[in-house]
């Protein structure tokens, strides 16, 4: 445990120390064309994994690819974890992550979102808010870019649930476009608020599509059971991995 304590306190200085010389260093990147920015982005996050790989020991792999769309879509994804902050913007290259107001106000990392053609929402705005996920999605659609929403709106531990909010059903009505559920267990390494990251393998799975024109409370309900019945797969398999 000493040893888990130890990795995971080095991988916070790097990160936390990394993040502030690459912020510092690159903030006039954020006066410059977005796809600068991205690509500044990027690097941030490169470094963030690397330093997590070889700190923590603590890596990734990807399944279900073949589920991978080719044209612009909403990936719906579980949340369990800081992990999916990093990796994300890796895996899914391109699609517009929806996240609270608040993050994009963190000086130059959240201006960095902002600039990287995210999408902020005002959450507890009601239909106001709503109005204003749909606007955005759409630009980013005519942009042919996708959307990356976390149906339950926040990390949410292993073993927990939380209900699906009216978001990702919004954007499913309003966009007319498939919806790709993503599951994963990266809660079982990283735990949601916890200091110590575990060694191992996280899980990402790409499910099949949901495609549009299903009512709203069946294609809530498939949405659901798909991404929570693989992520208790995933679970399953991560912890019986770590009893061998």
């Amino acid at each position: 445990m000493i040893g888990l304590r130890l990795r995971s306190f080095f991988f916070n200085v790097g990160w936390y120390v990394g993040t502030t010389i690459l912020a510092i260093a690159g903030s006039p990147i954020l006066l410059m064309p977005r796809r600068f920015v991205v690509a500044w982005s990027l690097v941030w996050i490169d470094f963030c994994l690397w330093w997590l790989r070889v700190t923590c020991r603590l890596t990734h792999r990807v399944g279900g690819l073949e589920n991978m769309p080719t044209g612009p879509v909403i990936f719906a994804c579980k949340h369990q974890s800081s992990w999916e902050t990093l990796a994300f913007s890796r895996l899914f290259p391109g699609a517009a992550t929806v996240m609270k107001r608040e993050l994009v106000l963190i000086p130059i990392v959240g201006w960095a979102m902002a600039r990287a053609g995210n999408i902020a929402v005002e959450r507890g705005d009601g239909a106001k808010a709503l109005r204003g996920l749909v606007k955005q999605a759409k630009a980013t659609l005519e942009e042919g870019r996708s959307i990356l929403i976390f149906p339950e709106g926040t990390r949410v531990a292993v073993g927990d649930e939380k209900p699906y909010q009216v978001g990702t059903a919004a954007l499913y009505r309003q966009l007319g476009v498939p919806v790709v559920p993503v599951a994963l267990n990266s809660g079982v390494f990283w735990g949601r608020r916890k200091f110590i990251k575990w060694p191992g393998v996280i899980d990402v799975e790409i499910l099949p599509a949901i495609p549009p024109g299903l009512g709203r409370d069946v294609f809530m309900a498939t949405l659901r059971e798909r991404i929570e019945g693989a992520t208790d797969r995933l679970v399953a398999a991560a912890r019986r991995r770590e009893q061998k």
